[in-house]
């Protein structure tokens, strides 16, 4: 699958066995438009089937990691569902919704870990977006906030079905959502959001740069496994996720990567296909 080029909100790259996906409207804050919804499932897809990926890289141009959603693309909502009937007016908006929902799991479909890396604002679907990712990182400078309540409605793709299992606390989650009061980066760390705050943008860039490299550096097979079971158990009871992870070891269990791990001098990294 050839890496999507002619992209407009999007800024795509592959650095050896990492995939870069900056969020690129920068003047606008970030703020998520049409085109970078669209965009943002092309390039999860492309991670996802080049073999040559091993970890992703989530990350914002500019002052801030995102604004959320773009109010000029809420504004035009209603051309794109105009129907002279409303009850097909009604089942266009709701096919809608569930689209932008789908580019947002295409972050837990893609095989390969994410890694959000958050500077400055992250704000309404920002954290829709984070809350899809399998780490979230940010610099001292980042604050976060479900802005959705300051703007008459309820967040729709994403923050209150999976905040929630992040951070384990639902009167905090509610707390959140229904004020949509401002949660510093400090704050941030010490409820889960995010698994470690950096200095500075330089150091949070350089620090998720590294460990997504450690990352790379693993079996590629055993990491997807990984993802997929945790993915998996975090949505199933335990039962079931031991049957699931049963069935993949079985079939996936003797593999080059096991062989190549084992027969490893001391000291020795090994080698994996990709």
């Amino acid at each position: 699958m050839p890496m999507p080029t002619d992209l407009q909100s999007l800024h795509l790259s592959q650095d050896g066995p990492l995939a870069r996906v900056s969020l690129n409207r920068p003047d606008k804050a970030n703020a998520m438009d049409w085109a970078m919804w669209q965009e943002l499932r092309q390039a999860m897809q492309w991670a996802d089937a080049e073999p040559g990926v091993r970890a992703v890289l989530l990350r914002g141009e500019g002052a801030n990691f995102t604004a959320g959603i773009d109010l000029a693309m809420m504004a035009g909502l209603q051309g794109q569902i105009a129907d002279p009937c409303e009850a097909r007016m009604r089942e266009k908006l709701h096919r809608l919704i569930l689209e932008l929902q789908d580019t947002l799991s295409s972050l837990e479909r893609c095989r390969k870990p994410v890694l959000a890396a958050v500077h400055g604002a992250c704000l309404g679907g920002g954290i829709d977006l984070i809350c899809c990712a399998d780490m979230r990182y940010c610099s001292a400078d980042a604050h976060f906030a479900i802005k959705e309540i300051d703007i008459g409605m309820v967040a729709d793709v994403g923050t209150l079905q999976r905040l929630p299992k992040l951070i384990g606390s639902q009167g905090l989650v509610r707390e959140l959502a229904y004020t949509g009061r401002r949660v510093a980066a400090a704050e941030a760390q010490a409820i889960g959001l995010v698994n470690r705050v950096f200095e500075n943008r330089e150091a949070l860039d350089a620090g998720v740069q590294a460990l997504a490299l450690e990352i790379a550096a693993k079996s590629p097979l055993s990491i997807r496994g990984t993802k997929q079971a945790l993915n998996y158990a975090r949505d199933h009871s335990v039962a079931d996720g031991l049957q699931q992870i049963a069935s993949w070891n079985a079939g996936m269990l003797l593999s080059d990567d096991l062989m190549a791990a084992m027969m490893a001098g001391r000291g020795k990294a090994p080698k994996f296909a990709d």
